[in-house]
């Protein structure tokens, strides 16, 4: 059995079926990364082009990695070192990446649309790994591996996502793949920094944070997005932490098991106290092992691969 998408560009309208066969797929790539070899021959022979047009630490460290570990060939693509300096196009930045025979493209772009743009340019199979304020569908599906590995289920789950909504891809991709696959899903964030139309989204919408996670499974905060705003969407730094932030005494009223989230890079000390981001109940750095489970058995998929 194999994924219905061709290409991955976002969870808006991605089923179910295909959603819980990349998690099952990245179950069994997570078994590979706990044995001493970690290589499997899946995609040798396949090249991968990472075209990162934007800056980008773990996101692209963890496909290379998922390229490498499933005997791929990456290429690396740059945009500050490139010819897109020179004024090359994007179509034509494409186009002659394509004749030189590749087969994947893992694309991150400031510009919402750029990933199906690339679909109408190349015949290659197309993944995003980040496209402006649109999605960013392998780490809505990390986050979904993670809270299944942890708790056991999805369906029926309650999961709170907290903070700058509106610059958020994640929580878009989250959103809708959420969902999709049958969890509660309420966003929480200053109302200026809210969708539009939040309820578009099909999930809950407050601005307090004690609404938001009580009874509330996983807590899924995230960056505030400095770079990306204007002035004047909260009073300060400091009554942002005081109100959205998560602090000891915000996660006492979770129960025991509730999971702690979030997508990175952490401002310590805004979103997050320190000693929230550590605690027992964090699960932060199993999302970043399980990104590239994920991401393997994303390209495998897509790269022709199908389930036992």
């Amino acid at each position: 059995m194999g994924l219905e998408i061709q290409h991955l560009l976002g969870l808006e309208n991605v089923s179910r079926e295909d959603i819980k066969l990349i998690l099952d797929t990245a179950d069994s790539f997570y078994e590979v990364l706990q044995r001493e070899i970690k290589v499997v021959p899946t995609l040798r022979g396949k090249t991968v082009v990472n075209l990162f047009y934007e800056d980008s630490t773990r996101t692209r460290i963890s496909f290379e990695l998922a390229e490498k570990r499933l005997s791929a060939s990456p290429m690396n693509f740059s945009a500050s070192t490139s010819s897109v300096k020179k004024g090359e196009t994007l179509k034509d930045t494409i186009r002659n990446i394509e004749a030189m025979k590749i087969d994947m493209v893992v694309v991150r772009h400031s510009a919402a649309g750029v990933p199906y743009f690339l679909t109408q340019c190349t015949d290659a199979v197309i993944v995003n790994a980040g496209d402006g304020l649109h999605e960013h569908p392998t780490q809505a599906l990390l986050d979904m591996m993670t809270i299944r590995q942890k708790l056991g289920k999805l369906q029926g789950l309650k999961v709170a996502i907290i903070g700058d909504i509106f610059h958020s891809r994640v929580a878009r991709s989250n959103a809708w793949g959420m969902k999709t696959m049958g969890v509660d899903v309420v966003l929480c964030g200053p109302p200026t920094l809210l969708p539009q139309h939040p309820y578009s989204l099909g999930v809950n919408v407050t601005d307090s944070v004690e609404e938001a996670i009580e009874g509330a499974d996983v807590v899924m905060m995230l960056r505030m997005q400095l770079e990306r705003q204007s002035s004047g969407v909260f009073p300060s730094i400091r009554e942002y932490r005081d109100r959205y932030g998560l602090d000891l005494e915000k996660i006492s009223k979770l129960s025991k098991d509730a999971l702690i989230m979030h997508p990175g890079p952490v401002n310590r000390g805004v979103e997050l106290a320190s000693t929230v981001a550590d605690s027992p109940n964090s699960v932060i750095l199993d999302q970043v092992t399980n990104g590239v489970a994920v991401r393997m058995a994303v390209l495998y998929l897509l790269g022709g691969g199908e389930s036992e």
